[in-house]
């Protein structure tokens, strides 16, 4: 299998877990409700950031080491899940909440530098982004492909695909913020976020080495 028969696969994928609601799009809904979409557009392109760096750091020697190696592989997928599944019972019990895990009381990171480096942090300090980019990108680089390039260039995709669609969430939340500032429609967001990271979980769990 060539490289571009795997892109759309891997494009769904992508956006199937920047769809999934969690640290990432909680950020992203505070910034644009209690700063403005002006912000959260550069809180974006900080967690874009955040991604480039994961696949990095993936393509430089991680995915390599845990190609070569079931004992690490495993050691990092059976790790992957277990906190994956603790942050789905986690989320969970955030349903206790009027507003789930998404609560916007508070301040925003309103300047260009603060908030770009929310969208960063947020995304560096994100699990989800961190298994994604050691576990799963590199079982979709094609085996007669070089490694490092194959998850350089998927990652180049699931930034865009990431990218896009969280531009399209601030602009969407820009208008209808009277509707998600509602605490029961936060707290289905919540209980959408605990059933992607169980998903995902799941997934993990039958992952196999590339």
């Amino acid at each position: 299998m060539s490289m571009l028969h795997v892109i759309p696969g891997f494009a769904l994928t992508a956006l199937f877990l920047a769809m999934v609601p969690g640290q990432g799009v909680a950020m992203i809904l505070r910034q644009t409700i209690v700063g403005g979409s002006k912000c959260a557009y550069l809180s974006v392109l900080g967690n874009t950031t955040g991604l480039i760096i994961w696949g990095g750091l993936s393509s430089v020697g991680l995915s390599a080491v845990f190609a070569h190696s079931h004992l690490a592989f495993n050691l990092l997928k059976f790790t992957g899940v277990a906190y994956l599944s603790f942050l789905s019972i986690q989320t969970l019990f955030e349903l206790r909440n009027d507003f789930g895990k998404f609560d916007y009381n508070g301040k925003a990171s309103v300047t260009s530098i603060a908030a770009f480096r929310l969208g960063l942090l947020t995304n560096l300090t994100n699990v989800k982004a961190a298994v994604f980019a050691v576990a799963f990108i590199p079982l979709f680089v094609p085996k007669n492909f070089n490694l490092g390039i194959g998850i350089m260039t998927l990652v180049a995709i699931q930034s865009l695909v990431s990218t896009t669609w969280y531009f399209s969430l601030v602009a969407t939340i820009d208008k209808a913020s009277v509707i998600l500032a509602r605490p029961r429609v936060r707290r289905w967001l919540t209980g959408i976020s605990a059933a992607g990271l169980l998903a995902l979980a799941f997934v993990l769990l039958f992952t196999t080495p590339r």
